[in-house]
């Protein structure tokens, strides 16, 4: 496989016409491999439209969320960011490359181990990850500039978005199969009567969050 003509035709025919058009976003694209990211088995489907499996039941979104999601967050070389779920560590270094930290929680230590050896592998020093479950909130290192969960939630909890310093963005997908929405949320207004806007962006489907929250049900 012509590894860099593939990747010029991930950017081409996906990237770009799913109205992702912001330069430093695609240059990124280009400038971490996304192949290294993954199983060796997998690598020759690096940039398939598709979800990848990485292990542990999870998967890597496709190549065009991960770029939209970068795109739409906006991200500045002053913010400090929030991962919930590292994963691969693929989009672990891509906010890397345009933020001042990240801070990336994985609640599976093994995901966590090899997340961590593929950022290291890049000599990204402005990454910490931890292993923990922040479903429901990480204040360790908060306020955040950019909160980002990496797996669907029924329910957006107020102690994520409580996270958010001024004007800070989280990213979101909302709701339960088959309608879920990706979200971006701004806090608008800080402090105890906090306030934020939300924008939808697209329509998708992903796999839960561990341990995020669910609405009560009430039984009779």
């Amino acid at each position: 496989m012509n590894l860099e003509q593939a990747r010029t035709n991930m950017v081409e025919q996906q990237i770009r016409t799913w109205e992702v058009l912001d330069q430093d976003v695609l240059d990124l694209l280009y400038a971490v491999p996304r192949e290294e990211f993954m199983p060796p088995a997998c690598r020759n489907l690096a940039f398939t439209d598709m979800e990848i499996p990485i292990g542990e039941g999870e998967r890597m979104w496709p190549p065009k969320m991960e770029a939209r999601v970068l795109q739409e967050l906006t991200v500045k070389r002053t913010d400090r960011v929030l991962e919930v779920g590292t994963g691969s560590g693929y989009l672990t270094a891509l906010l890397a490359h345009r933020a001042a930290q990240v801070y990336s929680v994985e609640i599976r230590p093994a995901l966590a181990a090899s997340g961590s050896a593929n950022i290291a592998r890049h000599g990204l020093d402005n990454v910490t990850l931890e292993v923990g479950d922040g479903a429901r909130g990480y204040a360790k290192w908060g306020p955040y500039d950019v909160v980002v969960l990496t797996g669907s939630v029924p329910l957006l909890p107020r102690a994520v978005l409580e996270l958010l310093a001024p004007g800070g963005r989280a990213f979101a997908v909302v709701g339960d199969a088959p309608v879920m929405t990706a979200k971006i949320i701004t806090c608008t207004t800080p402090g105890a009567h906090a306030t934020f806007r939300t924008v939808d962006l697209f329509e998708t489907l992903l796999a839960p969050l561990a341990n995020c929250e669910r609405p009560s049900r009430f039984t009779f």
